[in-house]
């Protein structure tokens, strides 16, 4: 039986890039206007937060510790001990006007990670992936807003969305080189409720999408036909991660203020919702290699 519950009651004012690390049984998420980084097991116990000094977009842990972090100028170290931030990389120095996104790490253990228009509407977003000797490498350019990052389960098509435009890609990814090629629409939002944002790959090979401003989560077969569409509580949810034990709970992140100037009136809006019950499971996350 279907069920949702609310995992987190914090009113993050941006919940995003939910992330179930196996190895920990643990659920990471973030606050990017927090800005902050929340992790608690998968009761919702033994909760701990690291403060962030800018906006954050996604986050990534590392097989060795601590996590890479896509902060507002670039990618960033976070030593969860000591909690501090250490700058890797600026990916787009002097626009003013880019901040980074929504990001994941792909299954030989590198990170892709977007940027977006901080007003989402000027395609000065990018696309880049964080090689394990920390070295940053340009993918894809044009974006209004990078979301949804997640692969294939062969690893060799990375699905990504452009919020703004209101679609979701499918590139041909080259899993020795990390290299994209072929995008082309894998599905398109214009006739759906809201928009794509956070995604993820389940083990059959489906790709779920979280529709913003419409409280929906949406799975599409490998050929981007609607499969499934589940509601959930609240419009302004904006990502999802299968986790659990079993990777068979979907954990969902709402936000409760988007643009700084408005509150959601949703009263859970800004939560983290688990929902059981979906007969689905996912597949375990890699961790950033370098």
């Amino acid at each position: 039986m279907l069920r949702i519950d609310v995992f987190s009651e914090d009113r993050n004012d941006l919940g995003e890039g939910p992330l179930w690390d196996v190895a920990e049984q643990r659920l990471y998420w973030i606050d990017s206007y927090g800005p902050a980084v929340f992790s608690c097991d998968a009761r919702g116990g033994d909760r701990k937060s690291w403060r962030l000094p800018e906006p954050v977009g996604s986050i990534a842990l590392r097989e060795k510790g601590g996590a890479i972090v896509s902060l507002r100028s670039g990618f960033h170290a976070l030593n969860f001990q000591t909690g501090e931030v250490t700058l890797i990389a600026e990916t787009q120095p002097g626009q003013l006007t880019a901040r980074m996104n929504d990001g994941k790490v792909d299954r030989q253990g590198r990170f892709v990670a977007g940027s977006m228009d901080f007003e989402e509407a000027n395609p000065v977003g990018k696309l880049f992936r964080l090689d394990h000797d920390l070295s940053v490498h340009e993918l894809d350019h044009g974006l209004i807003c990078s979301n949804g990052p997640c692969w294939s389960l062969d690893g060799k098509t990375l699905y990504f969305a452009d919020t703004g435009r209101k679609v979701i890609y499918a590139y041909d990814y080259d899993t020795a080189s990390g290299v994209v090629r072929s995008r082309r629409v894998f599905t398109s939002f214009e006739t759906q409720r809201g928009l794509p944002d956070g995604a993820t790959v389940d083990a059959e090979g489906y790709v779920w999408s979280c529709e913003v401003y419409s409280g929906r989560l949406i799975r599409f077969d490998p050929n981007g036909v609607v499969n499934r569409i589940v509601g959930l509580p609240v419009n302004s949810t904006t990502s999802l991660i299968f986790g659990g034990p079993d990777l068979d709970i979907a954990y969902v992140t709402s936000m409760a203020r988007p643009h700084r100037n408005a509150y959601h009136k949703e009263a859970e809006a800004g939560a983290v919702f688990a929902i059981h019950g979906l007969g689905v499971r996912g597949v375990p996350e890699p961790r950033f290699k370098g």
